[in-house]
């Protein structure tokens, strides 16, 4: 009897004893539901990392930096498992706040909440800061703003600069100066929606102004897009980040580019399509509107990002530790960038 198509590839339990964690990730290619989704992920962005002449778009989005996933964004900078970063400023803050010493603590969620009010503590969930200390690092942002009175940056002009700073001040090991360090973008299309909003807040009421464009933003993102050959996306959750890479697509093409929507997609979301917001929109979705191409390898992983970045990144850490890539860098000179490839 001939096999039918749909069932020549059987399951395959996990079998248990002594792997790595891309050893687990392998087996689990031949499991289940959102298991197997993660595995895909991983062999996706590792298959991303091996193409000649690509850019990885990252999105981050959610309360990563205050639950303890620093060190891995920074990993992804220094190793070059992406080209630039898009934010929110509230991970961007928190990452500058822990550069400089400061501490976010382990919690609970059941805490009395006008308790610890009285306190001066602010919950993130079951994550614990001091809001004094943040409002410290608030006034840190508008003192260095102060030496920037009547500029205009993009975020991305705004964040390097930032980086540097905390470079010679801070932690050389944060988000933030380890994309300075490695040339590593990071634009925040939202920035006013954060404390670093609020810092540039605080030096506008000093007397000092310093303009972030955020059109200028789409316009150098969009610009990266159009110089590269092929781009892959990795978002984490969805929000303005996840649309912000979306849409320079449509940017690209509008502007007469030549372009077929981003070749690979993998996201990390809890959000599901079902309520018609971007964060859980399918990729299949975003083919319609030329955003994701319609051959583009697509992976969407229904889960707690908080457990999939470093489970994957471990395992990007052990596949891919003697890949020699072919790195995308950027420069830009009066707005207009230029790509040029470095072997890593």
């Amino acid at each position: 009897m001939q096999i039918p198509i749909f069932t020549q590839n059987p399951t395959r339990p996990v079998e248990i004893g002594d792997k790595s964690v891309s050893e687990l990730m392998d087996a689990m290619q031949y499991t289940g539901f959102q298991g197997r989704k993660l595995a895909e992920s991983v062999k996706a962005w590792e298959n991303m990392l091996k193409e000649e002449k690509v850019t990885i778009f990252m999105g981050l989005s959610g309360a990563m930096v205050p639950a303890g996933m620093r060190k891995t964004i920074t990993y992804l900078i220094e190793k070059r498992l992406i080209d630039c970063l898009v934010s929110t400023g509230a991970n961007v803050f928190h990452d500058c706040h822990e550069a400089l010493g400061l501490k976010h603590y382990v919690g609970s969620h059941m805490a009395n909440d006008e308790e610890l009010f009285e306190h001066g503590v602010d919950r993130i969930y079951d994550v614990f800061a001091y809001e004094e200390e943040f409002r410290n690092t608030d006034h840190f942002i508008a003192e260095f703003a102060k030496k920037h009175d009547g500029r205009h940056y993009s975020s991305r002009e705004f964040i390097h600069l930032l980086g540097k700073e905390i470079s010679e001040k801070g932690d050389k090991q944060s988000i933030i100066s380890s994309a300075y360090r490695h040339n590593v973008p990071i634009f925040i299309p939202a920035l006013c929606d954060s404390s670093i909003g609020i810092g540039l807040t605080i030096a506008r009421r000093m007397g000092c102004n310093v303009n972030i464009d955020q059109i200028k933003d789409v316009d150098e993102i969009t610009r990266m897009v159009e110089l590269s050959e092929k781009t892959g996306v990795v978002y984490v959750g969805g929000g303005v980040p996840k649309n912000f890479i979306q849409q320079t697509e449509v940017v690209a093409s509008i502007m007469g580019h030549d372009v077929a929507g981003h070749e690979y997609a993998i996201q990390y979301t809890t959000d599901v399509p079902h309520w018609g917001g971007l964060s859980g929109c399918t990729f299949d979705e975003a083919v319609s509107w030329g955003k994701i191409a319609k051959e583009a390898k697509k992976i969407q992983v229904f889960v707690d990002a908080t457990i999939a970045l470093p489970i994957v990144t471990h395992a990007l850490h052990e596949k891919t530790k003697h890949v020699k890539r072919n790195i995308p860098s950027f420069t830009w000179d009066a707005g207009v960038a230029e790509i040029c490839f470095e072997t890593l």
